[in-house]
């Protein structure tokens, strides 16, 4: 069987990337449950990279965290621990701002305008990536992300002492902003932090809480469609540049399909899960006109604070969106 790993001589890498002689596995971490879109994306991918590689490269997504937890996934692959993985990118903004590009608060609100910020701010990402270490394949944004609470809120004040589940250096400044207590929570322990009242909030989209079945636990969910983060799959640089030129084809084209797929699919899960959190019983709203000028007054602050750490890199990608919309 054609070899399809030709690892350069001397790179030391753990068990889950090394070339055997023979067929490849990769195991891929992925943090979000199953059934969720973004891993359902995922296994499509992987079955059409191992089919398209004749078996030759198998990939085996490992999603809700089960391999790795969602804050441990981009450095195991970084590593080499595993090949290839998913992760939420602006939960690593404190690494890098450039990975927070897609969690500045209403820089955009839509897919569309999603998208033609990421078609400028994508190029930049990968680079910083590759100086992690890591190969970006494709990313799949999720929906427009809005507030969870237990209990009404029809404005900040209202939100003065909430335990608000945060997950990246965005969602803990919102926190303190709105006098919410940030609590780091991975999407995994989502359920048990709002059964056990760790958490009593939220931002998030209407898939994660339709996942989680957050209405067991929650009231409200508000429509502010604050930003629309994207999960990002990428490959341990060193197993990436192992691979032949053929193998290589597969997987762009496979990652191409992937990120095509999970667009629509996010698009068309939007309603489905609004509707879903309905079903369950929670009061889904937009938010009232005070609570949405405050949080965009927020947003502003964020935005100034997020340019002034992001520096030259940032500005161009925020300038150069602003200047075709």
């Amino acid at each position: 069987m054609k070899t399809l790993m030709k690892l350069t001589a001397g790179v030391a890498l753990a068990t889950t990337v090394a070339a055997p002689a023979m067929a490849e596995t990769w195991d891929m971490p992925m943090a979000y449950a199953a059934t969720n879109f973004h891993s359902e994306v995922g296994a499509n991918f992987a079955k059409c990279v191992t089919d398209g590689s004749g078996g030759d490269l198998e990939v085996v997504t490992h999603p809700s965290g089960s391999l790795f937890p969602g804050n441990e996934i981009k450095r195991a692959v970084q590593t080499g621990q595993a090949a290839i993985g998913e992760r939420l990118l602006s939960a690593h903004e404190n690494e890098n701002p450039l990975y927070g590009v897609d969690s500045i608060p209403f820089l955009v609100s839509s897919f569309d305008e999603h998208e033609k910020l990421w078609e400028i701010a994508g190029p930049a990402v990968a680079e910083v990536l590759a100086e992690d270490n890591l190969h970006y394949l494709y990313s799949v944004p999720w929906p427009p992300q809005g507030l969870y609470f237990r209990d009404p809120v029809n404005s900040v004040a209202d939100m003065n002492g909430v335990k608000f589940r945060s997950y990246s250096t965005a969602t803990a400044r919102l926190a303190e902003l709105t006098s919410m207590i940030p609590v780091q929570i991975e999407a995994a322990e989502i359920s048990q932090a709002f059964a056990t009242g760790v958490a009593d909030s939220m931002i998030s989209s209407g898939a994660t809480g339709y996942d989680r079945k957050v209405w067991e636990h929650l009231n409200h969910f508000y429509i502010v469609d604050a930003w629309l983060p994207r999960n990002a799959v990428f490959v341990n640089m060193d197993a990436w540049n192992g691979l032949d030129d053929a193998t290589k084809t597969v997987m762009n084209e496979c990652a191409a399909a992937a990120k095509a797929e999970g667009l629509q699919r996010s698009k068309d899960y939007t309603d489905f899960t609004l509707n879903g959190l309905r079903e369950g019983g929670m009061t889904v709203e937009a938010a009232s006109d005070t609570l949405v000028g405050e949080l965009q007054a927020i947003g502003a602050t964020m935005t100034e604070e997020w340019l002034a750490v992001a520096g030259d890199a940032g500005k161009a990608i925020v300038d150069a969106y602003k200047a075709g919309n």
